[in-house]
């Protein structure tokens, strides 16, 4: 299990879906869990997070299931909490290969949100104060990964779509260095051409 993490509009998604395609794996992205219900769209269009519990429980369903149908897992944006990360580690520390952060400048990610034409992209201060929500988590986060010795890196999320995959890719290949059988060619596919797809 790889956890990609990310400000918004950082590209998790874009390389999720890659990664999936490439490896066989399941994307499994806590946003698009989230606005598939349908019922927390008055919240996420401020900026502001779900309550642990409940997003805890769609993941844990959808990991489930997807575990269940013979799939590793490609997790984008979760644990987005200390709370969800301390379920994640008590749950899954054994299956979890390590966590990719996604790093973009803010100039650049404002312009990419401003393409992506989601209703929760398009408000500064929403925006803001997701940004804000993420560096606070990612500081609790992070040490609890640490102490389950999971790796972490950070790579370079800027750049064409294709040539992140590529980064990506090597750092999957060093967490998990059997995947490489798995790998389908990273140029095959038709992968995003832009982050604002």
């Amino acid at each position: 299990m790889i956890i990609l993490f990310g400000l918004a509009g950082s590209g998790k998604g874009t390389q999720g879906k890659a990664l999936s395609e490439l490896f066989g794996w399941k994307w499994l992205s806590v946003g698009q869990v989230i606005r598939n219900t349908g019922e927390f769209d008055h919240i996420t269009n401020n900026g502001q997070l779900i309550p642990d519990d409940i997003v805890i429980k769609l993941m844990d369903k959808q990991i489930e299931k997807a575990e269940d149908e013979g799939f590793d897992v490609i997790l984008d944006g979760y644990p987005r909490s200390e709370a969800q990360a301390r379920h994640l580690v008590s749950e899954k520390a054994n299956d979890l290969d390590g966590a990719i952060i996604l790093e973009v400048p803010k100039a650049e990610l404002y312009e990419r949100l401003a393409l992506r034409g989601r209703e929760d992209d398009q408000e500064k201060a929403a925006i803001d104060r997701r940004f804000e929500i993420f560096e606070q988590n990612i500081c609790s986060i992070l040490p609890l990964l640490e102490a389950e010795k999971i790796p972490i890196e950070r790579i370079n999320g800027s750049g064409p779509i294709s040539e992140v995959t590529k980064r990506l890719v090597e750092v999957v290949k060093r967490f998990k260095p059997d995947a490489t059988e798995q790998l389908n060619d990273v140029n095959g596919g038709e992968i995003e051409k832009s982050y604002g797809e």
